[in-house]
């Protein structure tokens, strides 16, 4: 703890994250190291890309000196309070448990066979007598062809009532597998109440991802998360990325609301 500092970037939300500092040369012989590291070897089955949100560290390392410094080690909004500077990278630790004897360090997805792991992550500052209660793997996504498999509602195209939702549909993340639940059970519902099929407005990021994944590429389809980037554009030139997208929000919630609305829908108690 004398060497860490707590602190949340840009002083923003509550300081719960520990944070190592590191120099330039502290982060190059932690770069270098996992690039000449031992990685476990790849199953028959596995292919030789990986989701771009999901990149490996030691993958991340071997593209340039300063893209982990740029990704998920980057110090920007974290001032070291003993030197009243920002550091050149960053680890940052997240508590798991509320007795704040538990970190995860975030976003350090690996391959790396777990004795590398032990002997690079200790070179860290602070960390050179950490126990492991949990080291670290990649998992692997399983999805379907979503685009020959599914409608829009997320029905299958050929059986029937069969419904699918979350990372099989190639909807990434838990925002997405809530999403895709709710559309997957409420036309599940509307199926059995004999009631047509549904789909959210264009103008929703709901909507607009069960179209990609019920319209995207047929060869090379990959998975997506949910972003601004799945709705039709304002048709107004606007500069500023925040702005523009908290417009894009707020047309995404009014289309909802009018959605809901129109189908009767009645909202949960916890909707406030």
């Amino acid at each position: 703890m004398s060497v860490v500092f707590k602190a949340s970037r840009y002083a923003k939300g509550d300081s719960t994250y520990l944070n190592i500092p590191l120099n330039r040369d502290q982060y190059m012989d932690f770069v270098n190291a996992l690039r000449n590291a031992e990685v476990v070897p790849k199953h028959p089955f596995e292919e030789d890309r990986f989701f771009s949100a999901c990149m490996p560290i030691e993958e991340l390392a071997r593209m340039g000196d300063d893209t982990l410094a740029h990704g998920c080690m980057k110090p920007v909004g974290l001032v070291d309070p003993r030197t009243g500077k920002i550091p050149y990278a960053v680890v940052q630790l997240r508590p798991e448990n509320l007795e704040g004897t538990l970190y995860g360090m975030v976003g350090f997805q690996t391959r790396l066979k777990h004795g590398e792991q032990k002997r690079i992550f200790r070179m860290l500052p602070g960390l050179e007598r950490a126990r492991f209660a949990r080291l670290g793997s990649i998992h692997r996504n399983t999805y379907l062809n979503s685009p020959a498999a599914l409608l829009p509602t997320l029905e299958h195209r050929e059986i029937d009532g069969l419904m699918f939702a979350g990372q099989i549909t190639g909807a990434e993340g838990y925002v997405a597998a809530i999403g895709t639940g709710l559309l997957a059970g409420l036309n599940a519902a509307r199926k059995v109440l004999g009631l047509d099929c549904v789909v959210p407005p264009r103008e929703t990021i709901l909507g607009g991802l069960a179209r990609y994944i019920a319209g995207g590429p047929l060869t090379g389809f990959n998975p997506m998360n949910p972003n601004f980037g799945l709705v039709p554009a304002l048709g107004i030139r606007i500069r500023n990325r925040l702005r523009r997208n908290l417009l894009l929000a707020e047309r995404s919630v009014e289309a909802m609301r009018a959605w809901s609305e129109q189908l009767d829908l009645q909202p949960s108690p916890l909707d406030g």
